[in-house]
């Protein structure tokens, strides 16, 4: 295991990868004597000597350590080694990450390239995901090195297929499969496809798009047999002439957190995304619930708790981190939870959890949905999204220790801004009719415009400071559900807090009480005011917002309202069961 000196800043570009340029920078008095402090020339920030030394934040001797590298190296999983350790999972993935340096690995099938190696590497050479698409295009060279190394790595883990995925405006995942020998010409060149077929791409007149691979989304699917191994990157969609089409929610979202790193802040998102298993009859879906369990049901009532480590078990080897997993409230409702990271890989990793929590449903006989309310009476399915800006050196910017909440004054405003835009943002983050059969007074969804912590009936929640988790200061939006295109939720939802930001808004009073139990009057008073309660109502507050619809840019938001226009038409012309018992024999 390496003692060399490295810089420990995550976002410094020689982050735990060479000795660095740091020197000398003071003196502390430690228990066991002096102990020197440094500095880092290349991003400013100081660290104490044991920040800068290999065992920092361990807990653990040096011996365990190099013992479990040793078994890393030589290909056994990770969970094996956590059980015949008696260390936590998470531990076991930490110092992989922290002390695996080295490109190729012994696995039990050969050696293979070590899933950290090329992140690390983009950084160093500056391409990382958070800088715009036309910066990572201007050298060829930085692409072509990046897009070698994934061909190394397609071919060391015996890929024979590869899937080509990217969303539409509404959020469907689309994707069109090449075989391996064909995945160099498309890293180079991107893939030809009739854009015209897409929901709210173009017209037939100028059908002709690309797709362009991101190297960086390269993941090994693994679920797919041994002889038929394939593996999928996520795409960016490409105009003819080579620029991003206006159209590509990736690009859209890409857009707004460039604006965001103009004024310093990296975005963060985590979204808390729930769905319900239900079963088949025949090959047929039904909405006969997986089972009966409730919230946070132990295995003897909660049948899917098996279909929920297989899911893990599969984000784990797609390279996603899950926080949590758990019942729901509702009957066969169930949430996964993956760790929060810069909103573009958030995004990724949204599109790819419901991907893998349909293929794996599949897989037992169910069918898992992300519709937000299935069944009458129940709870509906939400994707509450924890957000905060980050300065990039890696420092929580929502944080303010002096402050009752322990927000900052950015903080704030960012949350002023979001309030502001809450009626027209909610056409993009509960984008579909069933959306507001959720969003009702008398469950856990918000309907009320306000802020709060203790009170989980308001728009904006914020979650309680723990001492010594000042990184974890965030607010949390919890009107979205899993129905909407996170490309397009994230990027509206930066776009208003940095508008709350360059105005310096300031957010109405907390509520900390049930705002259900508030009568009209009291409403009034505190001047609280509702959410759209229709998609349509939703996109006429959208139609309003010329914030919002910058974001979008004209073509997506021009598509996006008439096919929600069309959709709630669709809806509102529909004879339901619920009118017939109404209505039939009583009038």
């Amino acid at each position: 295991m390496s003692q060399k000196i490295f810089c420990p800043n995550p976002n410094c570009p020689l982050y735990r990868v060479d000795e660095g340029d740091i020197v000398k920078f003071g003196s502390y008095q430690a228990k066991d004597g002096k102990r020197w402090r440094y500095r880092c020339n290349s991003c400013g920030e100081t660290f104490s000597e044991r920040a800068l030394t290999g065992l920092y934040g361990l807990h653990a001797d040096q011996r365990k350590v190099d013992k479990v590298i040793s078994k890393i190296k030589k290909g056994v999983s990770l969970r094996q080694i956590s059980r015949d350790f008696g260390i936590k999972l998470d531990t076991v993935r930490y110092w992989r990450d922290r002390f695996l340096k080295q490109g190729m690995i012994e696995t039990m099938k050969g050696k293979k390239y070590n899933r950290q190696v090329l992140k690390r590497k983009s950084i160093l050479r500056g391409s990382d995901e958070s800088r715009s698409e036309g910066e990572r295009g201007q050298s060829k060279m930085k692409l072509d090195a990046t897009s070698k190394e994934v061909l190394d790595r397609a071919k060391a883990d015996e890929i024979k297929f590869i899937l080509l995925q990217f969303t539409d405006i509404l959020g469907m995942i689309k994707c069109v499969t090449i075989p391996v020998e064909r995945l160099q010409d498309v890293l180079e060149k991107g893939l030809w496809f009739d854009g015209s077929s897409i929901q709210g791409f173009v017209r037939i007149c100028e059908s002709d798009m690309i797709l362009r691979p991101d190297p960086l989304t390269y993941q090994v699917i693994p679920w797919k047999v041994e002889g038929r191994k394939s593996a999928r990157f996520i795409c960016d969609v490409h105009t003819p002439d080579g620029k991003p089409f206006e159209g590509d929610p990736r690009s859209i979202l890409k857009k707004v957190l460039a604006e965001a790193g103009k004024m310093g802040y990296v975005f963060n998102t985590g979204p808390e995304v729930e769905f319900y298993l239900f079963k088949k009859e025949n090959g047929n879906i039904t909405t006969v619930p997986h089972d009966i369990g409730g919230y946070f049901d132990y295995p003897a009532r909660d049948f899917a708790s098996e279909v929920r480590e297989d899911i893990i078990f599969a984000l784990e080897a797609m390279g996603m981190i899950s926080d949590m997993s758990h019942h729901e409230v509702g009957p066969g409702q169930h949430e996964v939870d993956v760790r929060y990271s810069d909103a573009l890989s958030s995004a990724d990793n949204t599109i790819t959890l419901k991907y893998v929590i349909k293929s794996i449903a599949s897989q037992h006989g169910l069918y898992a949905s992300f519709m937000p309310k299935p069944l009458f009476g129940e709870a509906g399915s939400g994707m509450h999204v924890h957000q905060s800006l980050f300065d990039k050196k890696g420092k929580n910017l929502f944080f303010d220790a002096k402050d009752k909440y322990k927000l900052s004054d950015l903080a704030y405003s960012y949350l002023a801004g979001q309030l502001a835009h809450a009626k027209a943002l909610t056409a993009i983050v509960a984008p579909t009719v069933n959306s507001y059969k959720r969003l009702v007074s008398g469950y856990e969804a918000p309907v009320y415009i306000c802020w709060g912590q203790v009170n989980r009936s308001a728009l904006i929640r914020i979650p309680r400071y723990s001492q010594g988790r000042e990184q974890s200061t965030r607010m949390e939006l919890r009107c979205p559900d899993p129905s909407c295109n996170p490309y397009l939720a994230f990027a509206a939802m930066l776009k208003t807090g940095l508008e709350g930001i360059k105005n310096k808004m300031e957010p109405p009073k907390p509520v900390e009480e049930d705002v259900y139990k508030l009568d009209s009057a009291q409403l009034r008073d505190r001047k609280i005011d509702m959410l759209p309660f229709s998609i349509k109502r939703a996109i006429e507050e959208l139609s309003r917002d010329n914030l919002i619809k910058e974001a979008l840019g004209k073509h997506t938001f021009d598509n996006f309202y008439e096919a929600k226009s069309a959709e709630f038409d669709d809806y509102r012309m529909q004879i339901t069961p619920w009118e017939l018992d109404k209505y039939l024999e009583a009038l």
